[in-house]
This record gives C-alpha cells, sequence and structure tokens, in this order.
C-alpha cells in the first residue's frame, strides 16, 4: 500500500504560485464569515455585520477573477516564451529590411 500522494506525484501538480493564490482566497473567504461574527460579538448591528460581510464577498470574489486571469497570462506568456519562433515576423538575420541607413555603393552623402 502506498502513503498519500504529494505534489509532485499528483497527475495535475499545481504550482507554488497557484497554491498561494488559492491560500489567498480561502483566507479571504474565511475572513467574510469571521470578521462579521467579531462585528456582532462586540455589539454591532445584524444589518451592519450583514453589509460587511457581502462586501468582503463582493471585494473576494473580484479579487479571486482577477488572480485567474493572472495565472492564465503567466501560464499563456511561459508557453509562448517555450514554442519555437518560426514565420515571417520571427526571422533573424540581416535583410534589407532590418531598418538602419542603407546607401548606395561609394556614392557620397550630401
Amino acid at each position: 500500500m502506498s502513503g498519500p500522494s504529494t505534489p509532485s506525484e499528483a497527475p495535475h501538480a499545481s504550482t507554488p504560485a497557484q497554491e498561494s493564490a488559492t491560500d489567498v482566497v480561502r483566507w479571504a473567504a474565511f475572513s467574510c464569515v469571521l470578521v462579521p461574527v467579531v462585528l456582532l460579538w462586540y455589539g454591532s448591528s445584524l444589518a451592519g455585520a450583514t453589509g460587511t460581510a457581502l462586501g468582503l464577498a463582493a471585494v473576494t470574489a473580484v479579487c479571486r477573477i482577477l488572480l485567474r486571469q493572472s495565472e492564465r497570462g503567466a501560464a499563456r506568456l511561459h508557453t509562448e516564451e517555450r514554442a519555437p519562433r518560426r514565420g515571417r515576423h520571427h526571422r533573424t538575420g540581416n535583410g534589407a529590411h532590418r531598418g538602419g541607413r542603407h546607401t548606395g555603393g561609394n556614392t557620397p552623402v550630401g
């Protein structure tokens, strides 16, 4: 019988950056519950605690969306960096259309 699998052994292991983003979202969700409870404990109104909970939930949702979008962009950038560059716009070498000043032979510039 084998032991529990580690993240490196898992078929779809996530990177440390993805794990930290997930942790941030989890802590934010936890605070969405904890903060209103503390507010109620210290005598705040139920309406105030509910409004705070809804505000925190909205901010958490927007941050989660932005984190996921950022992760996808970073993964796409990483994939593009590893892909070989081919095609018309990714040629190397010195061609006639590579900028700079091209004078004709030994003609003086005047």
